[in-house]
C-alpha cells in the first residue's frame, strides 16, 4: 500500500492557552496560522508530564512516565520500548530526527534511522532529583529565576543557534527527500527547543510586540503563603527568595517568549517552503512537549498541572481528518497511535501496554470520554502526583497534598479549589475512584526511589576515571558529499538535482 509522508513540528515549553483555536489572533505567526487552517485543532490538549524527557517519551511511546519510567529530566529511556520511529520505520519507513528529544542514556536514536544534530541537553544522569533530600536544590542545574530577571534582546544565544542548526538542516533533509534517491515514505520530525526560555529573543521578533496588550497575565501573583503546597515547591526549587521579580521582569519575559514563537514560525515556514517548493506532500503535525506559566500566579516554567504548563498546542493536517476545532481533552501519548492510524501501520502487537488513543475519528466528528492522565515526579515534587482531566473537570492527587478539584469551564484560571466543597463531593468520589483504579501512589513513589537511588550510584561511578559521554555524535560523511574523485561529475549534477530538466 501507498504510505504517506510525515512532518511532525514539536517545539517547547509552548503554553497551550496561546493557541485557543490555532495561534491566539494578535501573536504575529502567519506560517503557523496557515497550517491551522487546514488542520484539525485540539483545543484541550495535555501534556503526559509538564516536564521536557518524561513528556516527550510518552509523546514517542504513547505511554505514560510510570510506564516508561522516564520519570524526569535523567532517567534513562530504554531501547526496548517501541516508539512511533520504530513502529514506522518497521512497516517500511524513513526515520528522520533533526533536533532536540532530550533522550537520556545510551540510545540516542529510539527508533530513528538518522538524526541530524546533536542534543542540546546532557543525556546522562546528572540532573537526577533525589527524593531522600526533600527541598535540596541542585544549584547547577535546577531552574532559577534568572530567566525571568535577564529577559530581554541578543542577536544570538545558545538555544538560536541549535534552533538555527535543527531548521538548517531540516529544510535541506527536505530537499534531499524530493530527489527521490530513496523511495520509501518518510517522517521527518523537526524539534525545536525554543520559547523555552531564557527569555531572549532576537530584535526583529522583539520589536512585533512593542505595544502588545498581553504582557501581563491574566492571573498576577499570588502571594507565597497562599499557594497551594506544591506550587510552593516550585517557587523554593526557582530559588525564588534570591530575586525580586518587577513588573517589568514580567513584560520582558513574556515579550521575548511572545517573539520567540514568531521566530519558531519563521522556522518552520523555512521548512515548509522547501516541502512546497519541492512538490512533496506530507501529513503534519504540531505540538509541543509541555507549556510553560508564564508569571500566572507568579509561577515561571512548567512542573505544575496548572493549564499554563500542562496545557499544550496540537494540530494535525491530515486527508482523513477535517479541519476544524475539536475541544474534548486529549493527550500527547495519543500522537504515537495517531500516526500509525494515519500511516495504516497496526499497534496491535503493544496496544495492551500502549496508554494513548488515535484522535483520527475525532477529526471526522467522533466523540470519545477517555480521561486524559498526567504524572509528574521531578523536580519540585517529593512524592509522584498525578492527574486526571474528564470533561470540563481536573482533579489532582499527590500522597502529600490535599486533593484538588476545578471546574475548567466556571473557572478557567483553576483560582477554586472544589476538593473540599460539600456540593462537588460526589464529583471528587467518583474522580477518586478513577484515579485510585489507574495509580498506586506508594506503588509509583516506590518505583520513582528505587530508579533515583540506582541513578546517583551509576552517575557518580562513571564521573570516576575514563569518560565516555552519550552525547550524540551526528555522522558526517565529507567523502561521500558534494564532489570527489570516486564519482563521476555528471552523474552527481544529475542525481542531486531537482527537479530535473527544468
Amino acid at each position: 500500500m501507498s504510505r504517506p509522508n510525515i512532518l511532525i513540528f514539536m517545539v517547547d515549553q509552548l503554553n497551550g492557552t496561546l493557541f485557543p483555536d490555532g495561534p491566539a489572533e494578535w501573536l504575529h505567526a502567519p506560517n503557523l496560522k496557515k497550517l491551522a487552517a487546514r488542520s484539525t485543532r485540539f483545543q484541550n490538549a495535555y501534556t503526559a508530564s509538564p516536564l521536557c524527557a518524561p513528556g516527550r517519551a510518552s509523546f514517542m511511546t504513547g505511554q505514560l512516565p510510570s510506564d516508561t519510567r522516564v520519570y524526569d529530566n535523567a532517567a534513562e529511556f530504554a531501547s526496548s520500548i517501541p516508539t512511533y520511529a520504530h513502529h514506522l520505520r518497521r512497516a517500511g519507513y524513513q526515520t528522520c530526527l533533526s533536533g532536540k528529544m532530550h533522550f537520556v542514556g545510551p540510545d540516542q536514536l529510539h527508533g530513528f534511522e538518522e538524526r541530524l544534530t546533536t542534543d542540546i541537553y546532557p543525556p546522562d544522569f546528572g540532573w537526577t532529583p533525589d527524593y531522600r533530600k526533600p527541598g535540596e536544590r541542585i544549584e547547577w542545574w535546577y531552574h532559577n529565576m534568572g530567566s525571568v530577571t535577564g529577559a530581554g534582546v541578543a542577536e544570538i544565544s545558545n538555544q538560536m543557534e541549535y534552533d538555527d542548526e535543527v531548521a538548517y538542516h531540516a529544510t535541506r533533509k527536505v530537499y534531499d527527500l524530493a530527489r527521490g534517491h530513496d523511495d520509501r515514505p518518510w517522517c521527518l520530525t523537526v524539534s525545536f527547543t525554543h520559547p523555552h526560555d531564557p527569555y531572549v529573543a532576537r530584535k526583529k521578533y522583539w520589536d512585533l510586540y512593542e505595544d502588545c496588550e498581553h504582557l501581563l497575565p491574566e492571573v498576577g501573583p499570588i502571594p507565597y503563603e497562599e499557594q497551594d503546597a506544591h506550587s510552593k515547591r516550585i517557587f523554593d526549587a526557582n530559588d525564588w527568595r534570591s530575586f525580586d521579580i518587577t513588573e517589568e521582569d514580567v513584560r520582558r519575559s513574556r515579550r521575548a517568549y511572545f517573539a520567540n514563537i514568531s521566530y519558531l514560525d519563521d522556522k518552520i515556514g523555512e521548512v515548509m517552503e522547501a516541502l512546497e517548493a519541492t512538490r512533496q506532500e506530507a501529513i503534519i503535525l504540531f505540538v509541543s512537549d509541555h507549556g510553560d506559566m508564564l508569571g500566572a500566579r507568579g509561577l515561571w516554567f512548567k512542573m505544575s498541572f496548572y493549564e499554563g504548563s500542562s496545557r499544550v498546542p496540537m494540530m494535525v493536517a491530515a486527508p482523513q481528518m477535517q479541519p476544524g476545532l475539536v475541544a474534548t481533552p486529549v493527550s500527547n501519548i495519543d500522537v504515537c497511535p495517531t500516526l500509525c492510524d494515519l500511516a495504516g501501520v497496526s499497534m496491535e502487537e503493544v496496544m495492551p501496554w500502549t496508554t494513548g488513543e488515535s484522535l483520527v475519528h475525532l477529526g471526522q466528528g467522533g466523540t470519545r470520554d477517555t480521561p486524559v492522565a498526567m504524572e509528574y515526579a521531578a523536580e519540585a515534587s517529593y512524592a509522584p502526583m498525578v492527574s486526571l482531566r474528564y470533561g470540563k473537570w481536573k482533579y489532582n492527587r499527590c500522597a502529600l497534598d490535599p486533593d484538588q478539584l476545578f471546574d475548567l469551564e466556571a473557572d478557567p484560571h483553576e483560582l477554586t479549589n472544589l476538593a473540599e466543597v460539600a456540593d462537588h463531593q460526589g464529583t471528587v468520589q467518583t474522580l477518586r475512584a478513577k484515579s485510585e483504579a489507574r495509580w498506586d501512589l506508594a506503588a509509583f513513589d516506590a518505583a520513582v526511589r528505587e530508579s533515583q537511588a540506582r541513578r546517583w550510584v551509576v552517575y557518580e561511578a562513571l564521573r570516576e576515571g575514563g569518560y565516555y559521554p552519550w552525547d550524540y555524535q551526528p555522522l558526517q560523511k565529507a567523502s561521500e558529499r558534494y564532489m570527489r574523485n570516486h564519482m563521476d561529475l555528471n552523474v552527481v549534477e544529475e542525481n542531486q538535482r531537482f527537479p530535473r530538466g527544468e
